[in-house]
């Protein structure tokens, strides 16, 4: 056996999102915070990402975190995010499965009942606790960086589609926030196909229609997510508790179904609740999806980034180490680089 390259890779998935940590065999890559490495891997070391995600050791919905030394003394460590087309800044499923797989790998020591870690990503430090019992991280709560509102109830005209009533809001990621009725989708899996078609329709229309431009770093993509919303039901927890319970779905590029609620979607959907005063900070906002599994949401904050004001968001669930393995590159195989299919990878419209 000989390999050009090998990489230490823990399968994970949170709330059913795949998110591999990459634990050995990239080493340290240049810069100075997890944004600063995050552009070099972009620029320099993209070959990883394909080599990670796309076939025929990857495929479309794959995620993959690199995990690497961070220079801020107050996080443990960094990682950086590789998703299908993109880096995002953030990605809240990632994170539970880069913290999930630190504490139970033992890269990071674990104290029962609780563990808290600080981390480095690209958008900033994320606090997270995770709740620990007989060595397995049962749960993990994030407290997420800012998550504001570009446009609320903006009108987008999508070919085929006629003239939406769209949000544009801002979590980690930037998303076009569409009701799921009148977008014509059920939030079901058998719909997944269409909402892909029709989430990179209106993705593509609101980058065109919707000027988008992060306040504080302008190296942050701008649109690049559909989310199809689901109606709001007011629930009563065992607890006694009131929450807000909904149902969503998240197109990520180049056109699939994100299998979890998305973290970073359900931070741009709570930014735009809290600005149509729909939710109470510390009010609890359940979000499903089409899988029928939830990440639990509230508001821990409201702060201004530039002129927006934004709410500081905190998401939990669960996630699940599936396999832990070595990825190797032979250095006579045809695809060092990976491939893509028009039959699973459509055209990023």
């Amino acid at each position: 056996m000989r390999f050009s390259r090998t990489l230490t890779v823990v399968d994970c998935h949170a709330e059913g999102e795949s998110g591999k940590v990459v634990t050995g065999g990239v080493g340290d890559v240049p810069g100075e915070t997890m944004f600063d490495k995050r552009v070099y891997l972009e620029n320099n070391l993209d070959q990883l990402r394909k080599l990670l995600l796309f076939e025929p050791r990857g495929a479309v919905w794959h995620n993959a975190n690199i995990v690497l030394p961070s220079n801020n003394p107050e996080a443990a460590l960094g990682y950086v995010i590789l998703e299908s087309t993109e880096y995002p800044a953030m990605s809240g499923s990632n994170t539970m499965c880069v913290a999930t797989v630190l504490l139970e790998t033992g890269m990071l020591p674990m104290v029962e009942p609780i563990t808290e870690i600080v981390l480095e990503s690209p958008a900033g430090l994320i606090k997270v606790e995770c709740e620990c019992k007989d060595g397995k991280v049962v749960r993990t709560r994030l407290t997420n960086q800012p998550a504001f509102v570009y446009h609320l109830q903006a009108p987008l005209e999508v070919p085929g589609l006629g003239t939406l009533t769209v949000d544009v809001a801002y979590g980690g990621m930037t998303y076009v926030i569409v009701d799921a009725e009148e977008a014509g989708v059920h939030l079901e899996s058998k719909d997944a196909r269409l909402m892909c078609e029709l989430g990179q329709k209106i993705k593509k229309a609101g980058a065109e229609q919707l000027e988008v431009k992060h306040p504080i770093n302008p190296l942050i993509p701008g649109i690049t997510q559909t989310l199809f919303a689901g109606p709001l039901t007011p629930e009563t927890d065992p607890d006694g508790s009131e929450i807000i319970r909904s149902r969503n779905a998240v197109i990520v590029s180049p056109g699939r179904v994100d299998r979890s609620p998305c973290g970073t979607g359900t931070s741009a959907r709570l930014a735009v609740l809290s600005a149509k005063g729909q939710i109470k900070q510390g009010q609890t906002f359940r979000n499903e999806s089409i899988l029928d599994t939830t990440f639990d949401a509230r508001i821990e904050d409201n702060v201004k980034v530039g002129p927006y004001d934004a709410v500081i968001p905190s998401i939990s669930g669960r996630s699940w180490i599936t396999s832990i393995n070595t990825l190797g590159l032979d250095p006579s195989d045809p695809f060092p680089n990976g491939f893509t299919m028009g039959d699973t990878w459509m055209a990023d419209s």
